[in-house]
């Protein structure tokens, strides 16, 4: 669903990611369940993010005749994951579209000033001939997704999106503003941060339940 205020921000409101993103809320969600769950997710947001794929024709053959038939080329998307928490989509994606390359842009948000400093960079070749699909599971500050989307943009891709679990008002505003080309996919869109840059009613830290961390 495209939000109303801005066709490039997509809340992806099927039933059965509204279902799963409810589960993940739960704070006595274990990280077995979490990590399952966002898994489930990710593969539900990727039929979405994925649904203007370019297709090309191809001959094969039925066990009855030849034909021309359509497929896409998954070797032409690049996957990018902020780390660590972008890891937790990437598997899901990974299944609906396993032709897809892979990047990692390692990123750690300051404490003192909540800016993203950069401290990993690597991509696949040719980005020049890819669609970029950004993912990370929140988009809170919006300092992390702005930086990953700049350092991708120096490679000029063919295009870019954002993928996260959760958002809020302050995350969009700031990442439109710095990449007004960029579009957004999202599960949902909650209220606020707090003062310490937390999304709210959110579902804490995505990295740490992800992996069990504190």
């Amino acid at each position: 669903m495209t939000t109303p205020q801005d066709p490039m921000v997509h809340v992806i409101s099927h039933p059965l990611v509204q279902h799963k993103l409810t589960l993940m809320r739960r704070k006595d969600a274990s990280t077995t369940s979490f990590r399952t769950l966002l898994n489930e997710l990710a593969m539900l947001m990727a039929y979405e993010v994925t649904r203007d794929m370019p297709l090309q024709d191809i001959e094969i053959e039925t066990p009855l005749e030849k034909m021309t038939a359509k497929v896409i080329d998954g070797k032409k998307l690049a996957l990018a994951s902020i780390l660590r928490a972008g890891n937790g989509l990437l598997d899901g994606f990974l299944a609906v579209v396993p032709g897809a390359r892979v990047g990692h842009i390692g990123l750690y948000r300051d404490p003192a000033t909540l800016q993203a400093v950069e401290y990993y960079f690597k991509m696949p070749k040719e980005m020049s001939e890819r669609d970029v699909v950004v993912v990370d599971p929140m988009l809170a500050t919006g300092h992390s997704a702005i930086a990953a989307i700049t350092r991708i943009k120096v490679l000029n891709p063919k295009s870019i999106k954002f993928v996260c679990l959760l958002t809020c008002p302050e995350g969009v505003k700031a990442l439109r503003e710095a990449h007004p080309d960029v579009e957004i996919f999202t599960a949902a869109i909650d209220r606020q941060l707090n003062s310490h840059g937390y999304i709210l009613p959110g579902l804490g830290d995505a990295g740490d339940r992800i992996f069990g961390t504190q």
